[in-house]
């Protein structure tokens, strides 16, 4: 039995005096009509209505019942439109969880633009480059770049695709060479941010030609930031999203090698519990984040 059916049927008939204008009302056939009420008696072990070819009229558990039904069907109706907003319109709290390097440099700027456009959404920010549990940590959505997504019940929305470089300092360059093929990097002082998924170990390929190379330093972290840092004061070489640096490659503060091989990249991906019912705050930050990565 469909509790709930059997409820709404039963309101029904009471209201209207009639199981035949009851199931016109509901899209029901008599014959439904009548089930659904044989079978809401039968799990409450009392007659509900009394009834003959004639006439229709409730019993004095009937009666009883029926106020009770009603507030209760009153009120899942109240429930279901204080639920409108939220999913007509950005609102309540949005729980979000991206990476650190990615906030600073592609969305802390342009968070306040979002809060601006919806002002009833407040934002919960958890920035960390360490992968979150989303549903155990009570997440809305999250944004993970990796480079290769690990299967799971979330939905993933594939973003961008971040190209990684190597490249230096011009003082680097200049005291300890530029490196023309992959193997000259284990000559190298190479930087080494620790939460990649190629630590001590980078990949390059040219065509059909494949290189994987081991490599050290003297340095690494757990930001891609402090690397980037300590390639600026020309510590060493490193192998960052390219994004990350278009400045730093822009005004020569840094500068590539190995332009004709290419390595790993990373793809940006919007995970988020289900598919289905997606409330109207994360349609809006997905819309969002999509333009904002889309520049």
């Amino acid at each position: 039995m469909d509790r709930f059916t059997a409820l709404t049927v039963f309101r029904r008939v009471v209201e209207l005096s009639s199981f035949a204008a009851a199931g016109r009302q509901l899209g029901l056939s008599p014959a439904a009509i009548s089930k659904n009420i044989g079978e809401l008696e039968a799990h409450l072990g009392v007659r509900l209505l009394n009834r003959t070819t004639r006439t229709l009229s409730r019993t004095e558990a009937g009666i009883q019942y029926y106020d009770s039904v009603v507030r209760a069907l009153d009120e899942l109706d109240e429930a279901a439109a204080a639920l409108g907003p939220l999913q007509r319109r950005p609102s309540g709290l949005l729980r979000v969880a991206v990476p650190t390097t990615l906030t600073f440099m592609r969305l802390s700027s342009a968070m306040p633009r979002f809060l601006a456009q919806y002002p009833d959404l407040s934002v919960d920010m958890h920035t960390d480059s360490r992968q979150i549990n989303l549903v155990e940590d009570g997440f809305d959505i999250a944004i993970r770049a990796t480079e290769a997504l690990v299967d799971s019940s979330l939905v993933a929305r594939k973003l961008t695709t971040m190209q990684q470089v190597v490249c230096g300092s011009p003082a680097y360059l200049e005291v300890h060479g530029r490196p023309t093929h992959p193997r000259d990097l284990q000559n190298h002082n190479c930087l080494r941010f620790t939460l990649s998924g190629h630590v001590d170990e980078w990949e390059f390929s040219k065509g059909a030609e494949r290189e994987r190379v081991s490599v050290t330093g003297r340095y690494r972290a757990t930001s891609s930031l402090a690397v980037r840092d300590a390639m600026r004061a020309g510590c060493g070489l490193s192998l960052l999203p390219s994004v990350y640096i278009k400045d730093d490659l822009a005004d020569g503060t840094l500068e590539t090698v190995l332009n004709d091989w290419t390595s790993t990249h990373y793809s940006v991906y919007a995970v988020y519990p289900s598919r289905r019912y997606v409330p109207a705050k994360v349609r809006a930050f997905l819309d969002f984040i999509v333009e904002e990565l889309a520049e």
